[in-house]
């Protein structure tokens, strides 16, 4: 089992100290949300509440998923970095292909990619990107990733799809293995998506039975496209799994990667960058260890 800490909404200033403890106290990754701005109104519900409303006041901070990371890789030797999840199809494919394999030569080719949508129509329309081809988008996306950073170093490339056309180009320096491309998402078409494009899936946070249904759903999917015997990544972060006997019914399902976020589990302020570092280790000592 592999052990990853997510950071979601973390202060500035405790990304780095935060990674040190991280890699330390044996974690094997770190998760980093994205967010570019917080539209003061957005006209559609957000998909994990109960009430469609957002839980973070504007000002929480993000601190920019491709910028935390090589920040966090240049202080740290062993630990990875991915994304969960950058929302791809508001952004240029080949800005984010320069990113990623910039990212990943500099930090070792210690970086995944998590990639989702959004659900923001403000994001879209003031990023000048359409909402309403995110999906097919997001998929030629995927494609184009996989020839600039699919390993192999710089080489010459060229891509012709519906949304997105360029003749041969080379982006440099690449990283000399493939960086791993995983999606998430629960809709049957993110699910598709995981199952037909990527190299694993990533949650939310979502219960047990919600993952299970989805790590289902997932096999058969991939059953479907024939990729049943190639390798693919499971991380997750359930809602109702903060103990031995929860993760070792996750790692049953079949689960590669648990997230956790100790700093809830044992007391004390969750936001104090003192109670985040000790909580890791008291997980490191009651869990990790005990694996």
């Amino acid at each position: 089992m592999r052990w990853c800490v997510p950071f979601p909404m973390f202060a500035a200033d405790h990304l780095l100290p935060m990674a040190r403890a991280a890699e330390a106290n044996g974690f094997d990754s770190i998760a980093v949300p994205d967010s570019v701005f917080f539209p003061e109104r957005v006209s559609a519900d957000y998909p994990y509440s109960a009430d469609g409303g957002r839980f973070w006041p504007p000002e929480t901070p993000f601190v920019d998923p491709f910028v935390a990371m090589p920040a966090m890789a240049a202080v740290t030797e062993r630990i990875e970095f991915t994304t969960n999840v950058v929302k791809l199809p508001i952004r240029d494919p080949l800005l984010v292909a320069k990113q990623l394999a910039s990212i990943a030569v500099l930090s070792g080719e210690r970086v995944s990619l998590g990639v989702g949508l959004s659900w923001i129509p403000e994001e879209f329309a003031w990023t000048h990107t359409e909402m309403r081809t995110r999906g097919r988008r997001c998929d030629e996306m995927i494609d184009i990733l996989r020839l600039v950073c699919g390993g192999g170093g710089p080489r010459f490339v060229e891509y012709h799809g519906a949304h997105y056309d360029f003749d041969r180009l080379m982006i440099s320096p690449a990283p000399e293995r493939a960086v791993p491309i995983i999606v998430g998402g629960l809709s049957e078409p993110g699910l598709r998506r995981a199952a037909r494009a990527a190299d694993g899936w990533i949650s939310v946070q979502n219960s047990t039975a919600e993952i299970t249904q989805a790590i289902a759903d997932l096999d058969r999917y991939r059953a479907e496209y024939g990729r049943s015997d190639m390798p693919f990544s499971l991380n997750v972060l359930a809602i109702d799994a903060f103990d031995l006997d929860g993760y070792r019914r996750l790692a049953d399902l079949g689960v590669t990667e648990i997230q956790a976020v100790p700093w809830y589990f044992y007391g004390g302020d969750p936001e104090d960058l003192s109670v985040r570092i000790d909580s890791l280790a008291r997980f490191a000592d009651t869990v990790i260890a005990r694996w």
